[in-house]
């Protein structure tokens, strides 16, 4: 088995089909795209191909060592995670082929006016983890 990140983004990537920003979803639309995400990972649960999944807040500091003392914080002027990353899920599979087909299937969550997105997601191997692409 290999694990490998699916990273949903705010923006960067190619644009979805529906892209509807979620803050301008209703509630409804809302409920319904984290309870299909909620669905997904428990489907991937019982196969035993779910490792975690987090929403992430629009919430971040960038912060670094600087020796003794008080770290420098700054928000910004940086291209910052908090603008880019949405969320992430973990999954571990046997094949890089499942995990593209994971991915795929996660990308068509609904969005606005319950249409699914079909948002791009970022697909990436933990490091250690080979595959090969043919294409």
């Amino acid at each position: 088995m290999a694990k490998y990140l699916l990273l949903k983004h705010y923006r960067g990537a190619p644009e979805a089909v529906n892209p509807v920003p979620m803050d301008r979803w209703t509630p409804q639309e809302v409920q319904d795209h984290l309870q299909y995400m909620a669905d997904f990972a428990a489907r991937l649960e019982s196969s035993g191909e779910f490792v975690d999944s987090q929403a992430l807040s629009s919430e971040g500091t960038f912060v670094r060592y600087d020796g003794e003392g008080r770290p420098p914080v700054t928000d910004g002027p940086f291209a910052e995670t908090k603008d880019v990353i949405a969320g992430w899920m973990v999954i571990d599979v046997d094949t890089y082929e499942r995990a593209l087909e994971l991915a795929g299937e996660l990308s068509a969550a609904p969005g606005a006016g319950g249409k699914p997105i079909h948002e791009w997601l970022e697909l990436r191997p933990f490091m250690g983890t080979a595959h090969t692409v043919t294409e």
